[in-house]
């Protein structure tokens, strides 16, 4: 009994398989990230007028290289995947920074002019090492979101007890919550917090170093450092599942290989099974 053979691949079917064998390919992923990075540093250079004016024609020139090299990137992977390439987000990513540098920037639309530099973000999705970045921090988020809620209480609650500490002798300061909040903010982030905020207050108010030490003990160097904390925690989980990924992927392969060798072997074994019989 015959297997039925399965039909030929089309031509467009094999046409696409080259294209997106050859948008793949290490060498043309390796082009892209130069241009990216050629692009991103052309587009500073233009921020420049002296450079602009000995330049200009020149770096306009690179620019409108740099987009025809995306638009037939972008539009070899549309034909290559279909409807699939909307599917990868990153490919939606690199899909709508390009569109944004193909709308006319002239008239009120002059401001998206600027922002071609976004362009450069494209190496998030090109370099595999960005990407898995990218993908433990979106990985981190809803444990970022409850480290944000602690914070905002905990600035909340302070920014009302500065107002009604120090609201009498540092209007400026302390005059209201959001005064206190953006004040409370820079001495968490230790930026002229002692000579600048601190002592100031504390010539009027002795005890104020027993608000702001603890104040900093647990912002800056409790709840934040949990940032860090939850992003690494998501990196090493992500690298895990990678690893278990790829342990899958060689088991799938040997199975596979164990298979083939089987086979190969009943098959050696029918052949002189048949050689025997014919002697």
């Amino acid at each position: 009994m015959t297997t039925p053979l399965s039909p030929p691949p089309s031509t467009l079917s094999i046409a696409r398989a080259r294209i997106g064998a050859l948008v793949d390919h290490p060498r043309t992923q390796t082009f892209i990230m130069t241009i990216i990075v050629l692009n991103a540093i052309t587009l500073g250079m233009e921020t420049s007028s002296p450079l602009v004016a000995q330049f200009g024609t020149l770096l306009y020139a690179f620019d409108a290289f740099a987009l025809t090299v995306f638009c037939i990137e972008i539009g070899a992977k549309l034909i290559h995947r279909d409807i699939r390439f909307f599917k990868d987000g990153w490919n939606v990513f690199d899909f709508l920074v390009v569109a944004i540098a193909l709308i006319p920037a002239s008239g009120p639309l002059a401001v998206l002019r600027a922002l071609r530099i976004l362009r450069a973000l494209r190496l998030l999705s090109v370099v595999p090492a960005m990407r898995r970045v990218i993908g433990s921090l979106i990985t981190a988020l809803p444990g970022m979101g409850s480290v944000f809620t602690i914070i905002f209480l905990v600035f909340y609650v302070a920014a009302v007890l500065a107002t009604n500490f120090f609201a009498g002798t540092f209007p400026e300061w302390f005059g209201t919550i959001g005064a206190s909040l953006y004040t409370l903010f820079q001495v968490m982030t230790l930026e002229s917090w002692s000579m600048g905020i601190v002592r100031p207050v504390m010539e009027i108010h002795p005890h104020a170093w027993a608000f702001f030490v603890p104040f900093i003990m647990v912002t800056t160097f409790a709840i934040v450092n949990l940032f860090i904390g939850i992003i690494v925690d998501a990196m090493q989980s992500q690298h895990s599942e990678e690893q278990d990924t790829l342990q899958a992927d060689n088991r799938e392969l040997l199975a596979g290989e164990d298979t083939i060798l089987a086979e190969i072997r009943a098959l050696r074994a029918e052949v002189q099974a048949l050689r025997g019989n014919n002697t």
